[in-house]
C-alpha cells in the first residue's frame, strides 16, 4: 500500500464517493469572530451523511476494495462515527458490516450503527483491544478489516472534506481541525497545503486525550493511558503511525483544550449557531473561542468533525 498521499489521491477520492457523501455546507457567525477574535468558516460536518465526516473515509475505503474481496464483508472497530459510516457503506454496496464498538459508546451511536444494517459486537474499552478483536473476525470471516484512520484510502477520503472548503473558501489562511488517531487532520493537511501553499495549519486535542500533544514534543509516538474526555471520538492512545509524520510535516502545532471550555463552545455552537454538535466535534472551535491559537490567523477554517450526541449527555452540558 503507497502511503505517499497526494493532492490527486484526495481528488480522486472525492470523485469516488460523490454518490454517497454530502457536500456539507459552510457556515460563518458574526457573534463567534468578534469573541474569538478572527473570521471563521465552519465546514459542518455534523449535517454529513451518519453524522460526521467519517463516511468520506469509510466509503472511499469500500468502494477501493477488489470486487472479489467486497463480496466477503468487512469488519471495523469504533466508538460510534466511524461505526456508522462503514455501516453505511457497507449497505450502499449490500455487503456484510460487523463493527466491534465500546459497551459504553454513545447509544444514539450503537443504536444508529445497527440501523443502518451493521452487527455490533461490543467490548470493554478498559480491558479489552479492540484491533485485536477485529482482526480475530476478519480472519474468521474473511472480512476486509476497515480501520478508523491509519490507512491512505481513510486519508485520502477524509481529505475530501478540506478540499471542498477550499473550493467554497479558496483564500483561507488558516485551518484547524480536531486529532484523534490524526486521520481527518492528515488528509485536511495534505490537501490544504497543496491547494494553498502557505496557509497555517493547527491541531486540536482534548486535554486528557493528549497522545499527540506529547507526541508532537517527543518528536516520536507517545501512547497514554485510555482517557476519559467527553470528546469519546477524540479517545485514540497514540497517533498513528501513518498519520503521525504525515502531521509533523504539516501541522503547524497542536493546542489543547478543557473539558469545560468544550462545554461551553457546544453551547454556544447551539445557541447562537442553532447547530448541535458533539463534543469532539466542538474541539476545534473551543481552540479558537478561548484564545489558545495564536493573533492574527486571518480567514480561518474550522472542522466541526461531528454532530452525534446522546440527549442524556447533551442535558450535562448545561450543568
Amino acid at each position: 500500500m503507497n502511503a505517499n498521499i497526494t493532492i490527486d489521491d484526495i481528488q480522486r477520492a472525492g470523485q469516488r464517493i460523490k454518490s454517497i457523501a454530502r457536500r456539507t455546507p459552510v457556515l460563518t457567525s458574526r457573534t463567534f469572530d468578534t469573541l474569538a477574535g478572527v473570521h471563521a468558516f465552519f465546514k459542518c460536518e455534523n449535517f454529513q451523511r451518519g453524522g460526521a465526516f467519517k463516511i468520506r473515509g469509510a466509503s472511499n475505503f469500500v468502494y477501493s476494495i477488489p470486487s472479489d474481496e467486497l463480496k466477503r464483508g468487512v469488519v471495523s472497530y469504533s466508538s460510534g462515527n466511524h461505526a456508522q459510516a462503514v455501516a453505511i457503506a457497507a449497505s450502499s454496496v449490500d455487503i456484510p458490516a460487523t463493527i466491534v464498538m465500546p459497551a459504553d459508546a454513545p447509544k444514539s451511536k450503537l443504536e444508529a450503527t445497527r440501523g443502518y444494517g451493521a452487527r455490533v459486537v461490543t467490548y470493554d474499552r478498559m480491558l479489552g483491544n479492540r484491533e485485536t478483536i477485529g482482526r480475530q473476525i476478519a480472519d474468521e470471516t474473511g472480512a476486509t478489516l476497515v480501520p478508523p484512520y491509519d490507512h491512505p484510502w481513510i486519508i485520502a477520503g477524509q481529505g475530501t472534506a478540506a478540499l471542498e472548503l477550499l473550493d467554497e473558501v479558496p483564500d483561507l489562511d488558516t485551518l484547524v481541525v480536531c486529532i484523534g488517531g490524526g486521520g481527518l487532520m492528515s488528509g485536511c493537511a495534505i490537501a490544504a497545503q497543496a491547494v494553498r501553499p502557505n496557509i497555517r495549519i493547527f491541531g486540536v486535542e482534548p486535554s486528557d486525550a493528549n497522545d499527540t500533544y506529547l507526541s508532537f514534543r517527543a518528536h516520536a509516538r507517545v501512547e497514554i493511558p485510555m482517557p476519559l474526555t467527553i470528546a469519546d471520538g477524540l479517545r485514540a492512545t497514540q497517533p498513528g503511525a501513518l498519520t503521525f509524520p504525515i502531521m509533523q510535516k504539516h501541522v503547524e502545532d497542536i493546542v489543547l483544550v478543557s473539558e469545560q471550555e468544550i462545554r461551553e463552545t457546544m453551547r454556544f455552537l447551539l445557541t447562537r449557531m442553532k447547530m448541535l454538535v458533539e463534543p469532539s466535534g466542538a474541539v476545534a472551535a473551543a481552540a479558537l473561542f478561548h484564545h489558545k491559537l495564536p493573533e492574527g490567523l486571518g480567514k480561518t477554517g474550522v472542522i466541526v468533525s461531528g454532530g452525534n450526541v446522546d440527549l442524556e449527555f447533551f442535558q450535562t452540558v448545561w450543568d
